[in-house]
This record gives C-alpha cells, structure tokens and sequence, in this order.
C-alpha cells in the first residue's frame, strides 16, 4: 500500500492545477457556488495537494492553522492513507470565551457543516523533514488542548460526495475554526473526550476522541508529516484541529448550533450561528 501518494511525488500541469486553485479562490472570495468541480477532478491525493499549494499562495491571508479530516472506506484503500489536511487561514480563526455566540458564514448553494472537534496548539516548532513520526511523538510538539468548532465549507455543495482529492483540493473543504477554553488534564484524558453536537436546539449526534484511528494523537502526527512534505512545515503557536468527533453536520444562514464537550459542557460550550457569506474581494 503506498504512503501518502509516494510523499508527492506524482505530478500534475501547472496550468491545470493553477485554473482549479484560482476557480475556487473566486467562487469562495465572491462568495458564489460552483455547480461542478472546475475541472478534472484528480486522480491522486498528490494532485489535489498540489491544487491546494497553488490555492494557498494566491490566497489573501496569512495559514494559521490546519484541519485534519478522515478518508475511509474504499477511498481509503486507494489512496493508502486515512487522513487529509487542509489550511486554516488566519482571519478565520475565532476564539470564543464563556456563551457568546459566534457567528460564521456560509456561501449561498455551497456546502457548510458544523464539526465539534478538539484542537492542538503546537509549543514548538516541529520537524521540517516530513519523516513519519508516531502520535506520542508528535504530542511532544503541542502545548495546549482547546475545545473546538471547525465550519467545513465549500464554494460546491457536493464536495464530500466527490471524494477527498476534491476534498484536499479546496482548502480541505474548511472554512473557519471556532476555538474555545482549553481542555484540563488533556494528556490524561486522551480517549475519554466527549462532545456533543445540537442544531437549533435538538441534539443531532455525541462522540468521543477514541472513535479516531490512533486518536487525536495520531491526527496531530499526520498533519505535521503532510505540512513538512508540502513545504510548510508547522511552527510554535499552529493549531491543529484534529477530526469530527461527532461527525459532519450540515448548516445554513439561519441557524445556530451548539457544540458540549464533556458531561453536560462540563469542558466547555461553544455556540456559532450561521449567516450568509459575503463577497470579500477580488482573486489573485
């Protein structure tokens, strides 16, 4: 089974990975839908990475974070790998303290959902060379341990049904992260962290970090392995949200979701509420 594509070494036209990169950035700067993946969609994880890198340089902002997403099922098999990143980027990083509500946007006839997750921040800097390192080894890179919201979203709404190198090839399909209080006693309760996940007041899904492969450790060592391989390998201060714990759940402006870590939000509550997106500016 191969590794992450041969660490990147399959290659993809310039040109064609650079119109795709540069269709998403309008749509999501302008904040319109796509009705098809614009283009072909590619084959390899190592083509949509490469997408990706193209979408990140021409992007207005600076990546401040990155979100760790499952691949499963036949997907899976045939990639040889069972996670993807994508960049977080910094003006849409949110942190929230106590009930306020946080607003975040969704693009009219896109896809947005709501995804309770636990987030990392790295206290150093980790390895630059993209070398496999274990999920215990990677814990040594993070400092901290927040509460999270991470909001996929996409320009196409049926980014998640075209698979995950559609998925890697739009930013990850994230559109934001939400970050809460920090989580106590974090590395003793590695396992043992629940959440829950309410939409305009019924309760749609619970979860736990152990439902992940390796857990959330090892979604912390896959994001500083991808990073490194990308060139961007990841800096003290990063954060690193790991995975859907209770799995991905569709929002529209209009409405509110609420995300309970622990017994009763004992770990904290974060609450976002979801308006329409806005055009933000011109694509480079």
């Amino acid at each position: 089974m191969a590794t992450l594509e041969d660490a990147l070494t399959d290659t993809i036209d310039s040109s064609a990975a650079g119109a795709v990169a540069r269709a998403f950035r309008t749509a999501r700067l302008q904040a319109v839908a796509l009705g098809d993946f614009p283009g072909t969609i590619p084959a390899s994880l190592a083509e949509a990475y490469t997408i990706q890198s193209a979408a990140i340089r021409g992007w207005p902002d600076t990546v401040g974070g990155w979100k760790v997403g499952r691949i499963t099922g036949e997907a899976e098999v045939r990639h040889g790998v069972d996670r993807l990143i994508g960049p977080v980027f910094a003006r849409l990083i949110q942190h929230s303290a106590g009930p306020a509500i946080t607003t975040v946007a969704a693009i009219h006839g896109g896809f947005c959902a709501v995804e309770a997750e636990l987030v990392f921040r790295l206290g150093r800097d980790a390895p630059t060379s993209g070398a496999t390192i274990s999920g215990e080894d990677a814990l040594a890179y993070a400092d901290a341990l927040f509460a999270g919201v991470e909001i996929a979203g996409s320009p196409l709404p049926t980014i998640n049904e075209l698979g995950p190198t559609v998925v890697v090839s739009d930013f990850g399909n994230n559109a934001g992260l939400v970050v809460g209080g920090q989580i106590r006693d974090w590395r003793a309760r590695l396992g043992q962290l629940e959440a829950e996940t309410w939409i305009d007041g019924a309760l749609i899904a619970t979860g736990i970090d152990a439902s992940f492969p390796g857990g959330i450790a090892a979604s912390l060592a896959f994001a500083i392995q991808q990073a490194a391989r990308m060139g961007l390998p990841l800096k003290a201060g990063t954060l690193i949200s790991t995975g859907a714990i209770t799995g991905v759940h569709d929002i529209r402006a209009g409405q509110s979701a609420e995300i309970r870590f622990g017994t009763g939000g004992s770990d904290g509550v974060l609450a976002v509420r979801c308006v329409p997106a806005v055009p933000q500016g011109a694509a480079a």
